[in-house]
């Protein structure tokens, strides 16, 4: 790994990361900064620093407050490959931590910067804690196998049908709990969260057992949405609970808590990153490291993600980043939904979402049976209709069926 010269002073180093902030290759760092470092009085202070056990030990300079363990990115490009990230200023400070505690005579230079990555360069960047050496070793490892089998393929499609087949893999073991989650936030502030929902599904004596609630925080039960329904009073599958703001955090952080301790636990979203943010948030504090690779061998006490809007995008074949609504994906389904936009609801449908998927045929043979010659070749995203597509269109469709052409003698 080449370095930069210009950042081998205090204040080049400054403007540099000035100019460039983004994330360097966990295994970049790990594996070749030392090599390019000139001075070899050097190496063995940064390679100690971070060594696997030395990152998640609690008085690790990269720890921060509160946060138990390091934290690091998981970063996904757009031909579906992820790596595991150091962030640009994570790196400085490792630089100058070692310049202050005397290890180092001056800081040691920065990588050359085309191994920088920049934001604009990923799909995707979030946050993941990492406390024990061995989820670390395990979570790298996981990521180059799945690198590695989509490697040469190119699309974000491959990464999707991966994951729908993983998914229809586990599901059909009946591994662990699949718990559906999704949370309402007051549309005028975003930090104000109004409603919590799940719906779980988990194997007793090898039978399907489904579980849904609904939390309503009472401090915020007057706030009125402005820009989606006003359906929190409206929960289809069960009595809503009235639940003070810190009651609210506690539930859900003992259902996340019961449910990884008794196996393997599958938190299932539909477009998961607003969801994720406020699982992490004060609010509610109830994860702070989850798995977004599905492994051959789920473990016990590991939280692994499952997208319906990514695996419906693998099943009718999207190439974009464009997402269906929970509204839309349902109705492709043929998913009767009622209420949507009420948390309890919107997590029930979710889960109803990825057990249709996940219980049907594999992608391609599934994508035919249930849109029969609706793809070509060239063109694998099926082609729906207009009155598959419109909400009008389907509401008419009950009454008097889908539209036909006309008939030229009529």
């Amino acid at each position: 790994m080449p370095h930069d010269t210009i950042s081998s002073t205090p204040r080049a180093a400054n403007a540099s990361a000035q100019a460039l902030i983004g994330y360097y290759r966990f295994t970049d760092i790990f594996f070749e900064w030392h090599l390019a470092l000139p001075n070899q009085a050097d190496v063995s202070p940064l390679k100690a620093l971070i060594a696997y056990n030395a990152l998640v030990h609690a008085e690790h300079p990269l720890r921060k407050e509160g946060v138990n363990g390091i934290e690091l990115y998981l970063g996904t490009f757009e031909n579906g490959e992820m790596r595991l990230l150091f962030s640009s200023a994570q790196v400085e400070y490792l630089r100058y931590w070692l310049l202050n505690m005397g290890l180092t005579e001056k800081p040691i230079p920065l990588p050359a910067s085309e191994y920088l990555i920049q934001p604009n360069d990923l799909i995707t960047c979030s946050p993941n804690v990492y406390n024990d050496a061995a989820a670390l070793k395990r979570a790298i490892r996981g990521i180059d196998k799945n690198n590695k089998r989509l490697r040469g393929t190119g699309t974000l499609l491959t990464a999707r049908r991966f994951a729908f087949e993983r998914t229809r893999t586990l599901w059909a073991a009946r591994l662990g709990t699949w718990c559906a989650l999704d949370f309402e936030a007051w549309d005028m502030d975003h930090t104000a969260l109004t409603e919590f929902g799940w719906s779980l599904g988990r194997w007793v004596d090898g039978e399907l057992v489904r579980e849904d609630g609904h939390l309503i925080v009472k401090e915020h039960r007057m706030y009125t949405q402005h820009y989606v329904p006003n359906n929190r009073e409206f929960y289809n599958f069960g009595e809503s609970e009235v639940v003070t703001k810190n009651v609210f955090r506690q539930r859900i952080q003992d259902l996340i808590n019961t449910h990884r301790e008794a196996g393997p636990l599958f938190l299932v979203f539909h477009d998961n990153s607003q969801d994720v943010k406020y699982l992490k948030s004060d609010a509610v504090k109830a994860v702070d490291r989850l798995e977004y690779l599905l492994p051959d061998s789920p473990q016990t006490g590991e939280i692994y993600v499952v997208d319906t809007a990514d695996l419906f995008c693998a099943l009718e074949g999207d190439t974009s980043n464009n997402k269906r609504s929970l509204e839309r994906v349902c109705r492709h389904l043929q998913i009767p939904t009622k209420f949507l936009h009420n948390a309890g609801n919107d997590a029930h449908y979710t889960l109803d979402a990825m057990i249709a998927m996940a219980s049907g045929d594999p992608v391609d043979q599934q994508r035919e049976q249930r849109w029969p010659k609706r793809t070509e070749d060239s063109k694998p995203k099926v082609e729906f209709r207009d009155w598959e597509e419109d909400s009008d269109f389907s509401d008419m469709e009950g009454v008097v069926g889908p539209p036909v052409e006309a008939d030229d003698e009529f």
